[in-house]
């Protein structure tokens, strides 16, 4: 994963979790789902990400034996 994609999905995570705080204070039901929403979302593509670069890596690992490294 890149360093922005990571930056990206921990400024969304940051961001539901002050929207859960905000709509828990606020007694905003409506706000406080929206904020696990967005923390849920940031934690699927930090999944996905760490999938894809599992994947990558096997990939790579496959390259290297094939060309005899």
């Amino acid at each position: 994963m890149g360093i922005a994609d990571d930056a990206q999905n921990k400024a969304q995570d940051l961001k539901g979790r002050a929207k859960e705080a905000t709509g828990a204070f606020a007694n905003n039901d409506d706000l406080k789902a929206e904020g696990q929403a967005d923390q849920g979302l940031a934690a699927a593509k930090e999944k996905v990400a760490e999938v894809a670069d599992k994947i990558k890596d096997g990939v790579d690992e496959v390259k290297d034996k094939l060309s005899g490294k």
